[in-house]
């Protein structure tokens, strides 16, 4: 960490004195990353002077780093002759992705300064569904044929590799691009040279589609531990390859979206900080509104119960308790549900068997809660068993619901082909609160004759 921030330091000394040279050596010496965060806490004109100073063969990549906002002023401080230069240097994904961030007008310049062949090409991955594996793929890879030897092989990669995002994976094609086996860098690096292709290439090869949902490639890679995953159309031809790094971006994307559900806000695709107060009240107001009017039914039940509540006001007071625990126990449950089908442990047939575990959960944590609760209520309403009675049966009766609910409604979401985030915890409070309420009254009633 003190390298880091000394380095950046030094650039800025660098900078401020016009010391150009010595900043652009400094610069070729950097990591990519690096140099993009340096650019992004310049002032807009150093942006631009900054970047025309890195080396061709570094620009590309800070490039791709770059904040949408910072790449679109590059982008628009350049001449067509740099912007084309930029975006042939481009990953296809990379490019993909910017593209889809940027204003109408920009983009009609950048695919302008392309050429025919990479327009094509762009043109062909933004006409992919949106969060599918077709656009998070990128279209350079290592591609051989299972006539090669491995010497062949080597001198293709060798002529080939620096303009693919891996080598270490290579994917064995027909003349119609069918894919028909994979092999890696480390079979080539055990075979003699003599050796064909086809001798040593998996045939059992795992591959994603083109439509294919981006949450699925995701869970693909987790299982099977791959770098890469190739992705070919409904044709079986190899089209692209999707890589780990495009994995972990959309793992960090479907994670924010889960969390933003789970909260009760619609879904945002921009940093907190660059979204405005507008965007992010209208997200919220939606949410807010559903849940304010859901918890209407809670008031609508303690007017119902009106009547018992004169006779015994007692019972008030300890409403908050069971619906704060209720609500809180149907969160753990939700929770755990809601992560254990994001992560693959957890799959619709096993809803049986998740109710049932969550029942006898429920049993121990409501048993536990009323014991440690009964204790407290003998001492302080002595001569109310009654009372202490109901409050008890009400607390064991809620946690097992709660637990049951919370586990099963994150279920029936993705039966219906939504998101289970949405059963988080506030819908989930809203609908444990009117039950707990319900069960309370009811016991109530009956123990107490009102």
């Amino acid at each position: 960490m003190a390298m880091e921030i000394f380095d950046r330091d030094r650039l800025t000394e660098l900078l401020k004195s016009r010391q150009f040279r010595k900043l652009r050596e400094t610069m070729a010496e950097m990591n990519e990353v690096d140099i993009a965060e340096f650019i992004e806490e310049q002032e807009q004109e150093a942006k631009v002077l900054v970047y025309r100073m890195l080396p061709k063969e570094l620009a590309a990549d800070v490039f791709s780093f770059l904040e949408v906002e910072d790449q679109e002023h590059v982008i628009n401080s350049i001449t067509d002759y740099e912007l084309g230069k930029i975006i042939e240097d481009l990953y296809v994904d990379d490019a993909v992705d910017m593209l889809e961030e940027l204003p109408a007008i920009v983009v009609k310049r950048v695919l302008r300064n392309a050429t025919p062949e990479t327009r094509a090409l762009i043109n062909q991955f933004l006409q992919y569904p949106e969060n599918s594996a077709g656009s998070i793929m990128t279209a350079e890879y290592i591609g051989l044929k299972r006539n090669m030897t491995v010497e062949q092989a080597f001198a293709y990669i060798r002529e080939h590799g620096v303009d693919t995002e891996t080598i270490y994976t290579c994917f064995v094609t027909d003349s119609k691009r069918c894919l028909q086996g994979v092999v890696t860098v480390k079979d080539l690096l055990m075979n003699p040279y003599e050796t064909i292709i086809r001798d040593i290439m998996d045939e059992h090869i795992i591959y994603a589609v083109t439509t294919q949902d981006q949450e699925e490639v995701v869970e693909t890679f987790n299982k099977y531990d791959l770098l890469c995953l190739p992705v070919v159309d409904h044709e079986d031809r190899l089209v692209g390859i999707v890589t780990v790094d495009d994995v972990v971006e959309v793992m960090e994307q479907e994670a924010t979206e889960d969390f933003e559900k789970m909260a009760a806000m619609l879904p945002s695709e921009k940093p907190y900080l660059k979204t405005g107060v507008f965007e992010l009240a209208r997200n919220r107001i939606p949410w807010l509104l559903l849940l304010m009017f859901t918890s209407m039914l809670t008031g609508a039940i303690l007017v119902s119960y009106e009547e018992a509540l004169q006779v015994v006001p007692l019972l008030i007071s300890f409403i908050p308790m069971l619906m704060d625990t209720s609500g809180n126990c149907g969160n753990q449950s939700s929770t755990m549900v809601i992560r254990g089908m994001a992560v693959g442990d957890i799959e619709l047939k096993d809803v049986l068997k998740v109710a049932w575990k969550e029942f006898r959960v429920g049993i121990i944590c409501g048993g536990v809660l009323a014991a440690a609760n009964y204790v407290r209520l003998m001492i302080q309403y002595p001569g109310q068993p009654l009372v202490c009675l109901t409050i008890i049966l009400s607390l064991i009766m809620t946690v097992i619901l709660a637990k049951t609910i919370g586990c099963i409604l994150p279920m029936v979401a993705k039966r219906l082909k939504l998101d289970p985030a949405i059963m988080a915890a506030p819908l989930i409070t809203t609908i444990v609160d009117a039950c707990s309420l319900m069960i309370y009254f009811q016991i109530a009633c009956t123990l107490l004759k009102i």
